[in-house]
């Protein structure tokens, strides 16, 4: 073990590049935490949307409106008892006359507890994914003016933000990605120009293109591994202190943003990622530089 320690030291000093070394780690210290952060939103929007189409799957909204009241009442205590034997129903709820006077109060005021001011009728259904055809046809079966409403359809802007917010995660983290490969080549390239008499004498010594390949990878992987590890740690501190704020809004699509542990993992190992990808982008780089291909 420590003869492969003091080779790899002794490795890191043939090619080593003292202060830029420190700056190609902060390179890819600022590069992780954009990642990391840029991750985390993808991920988290995942499962908002994923725990927002849970929440709507099967939630319908009859609405039935009727200026004789009699016949209204009537008719909502047959909607009612109707869909609720349709197959898959679980939940048939008429909403009170309390509650549709809180919903119109910022338009309406107190005057939507005015008994003699002509209220629709709302009911909330819960069916299994699939329902809802059959539920509306009971419905206008048993009242040809009601209308049934599913909530996805109303919330559609939403999720549609949603999806929009997690391609731009995706672009970002593929964009930052090239960005690195990018950064690797140049410092690989770099690095040949200004060790270019110490290759020549390992190559005279009897050293291969892919040696001196591997020289300039192991830095570099060495750079991308511990300024990596740094900015994703403080990406991941922020991202935690994120997460407990939303959980204090009480708001059930931000809420649903928690990321569960196998997102954790994969954030933490996004370093070992892009230190992959810079040690691919290096030795490719320095073979097709010295006129070899893998």
């Amino acid at each position: 073990m420590n003869g492969f320690r003091q080779r790899a030291a002794i490795d890191l000093r043939l090619l080593g590049e003292g202060q830029r070394s420190w700056v190609m780690a902060g390179i890819m210290a600022i590069m992780l935490f954009l990642t990391v952060l840029a991750g985390a939103l993808g991920l988290g929007v995942a499962r908002s949307a994923s725990g927002l189409d849970r929440q709507l799957a099967g939630q319908l909204t009859v609405q039935l409106i009727e200026s004789d009241v009699r016949l209204r009442d009537i008719r909502a205590k047959a909607l009612v008892a109707g869909i609720a034997t349709v197959p898959g129903v679980t939940l048939v709820r008429q909403a009170n006359r309390a509650e549709l006077a809180e919903l119109l109060k910022p338009w309406l005021g107190d005057a939507g507890l005015d008994p003699d001011l002509p209220m629709p009728v709302l009911i909330d259904v819960t069916a299994a994914p699939g329902s809802a055809a059959q539920v509306a046809a009971a419905a206008r079966h048993i009242a040809p003016q009601a209308r049934v409403d599913s909530s996805a359809r109303w919330l559609s802007p939403v999720r549609g933000l949603l999806a929009a917010l997690g391609l731009v995660a995706i672009g970002l983290v593929l964009v930052i990605a090239a960005a690195t490969a990018g950064v690797a080549l140049l410092v690989a390239r770099a690095g040949l120009d200004t060790h270019r008499d110490t290759i020549d004498v390992l190559h005279m010594l009897g050293s291969t293109d892919l040696q001196v390949a591997r020289l300039l990878q192991r830095r570099i992987a060495r750079d991308t591994l511990l300024g990596g590890a740094l900015g994703t740690l403080a990406a991941l501190a922020l991202v935690a202190l994120f997460q407990t704020k939303l959980a204090l809004t009480g708001s059930d699509v931000l809420g649903g943003a928690t990321l569960l542990p196998i997102d954790w993992t994969l954030l933490l190992l996004l370093p070992l990622g892009f230190a992959l990808l810079a040690t691919v982008a290096t030795r490719m780089t320095v073979l097709h530089t010295l006129g070899r291909k893998l």
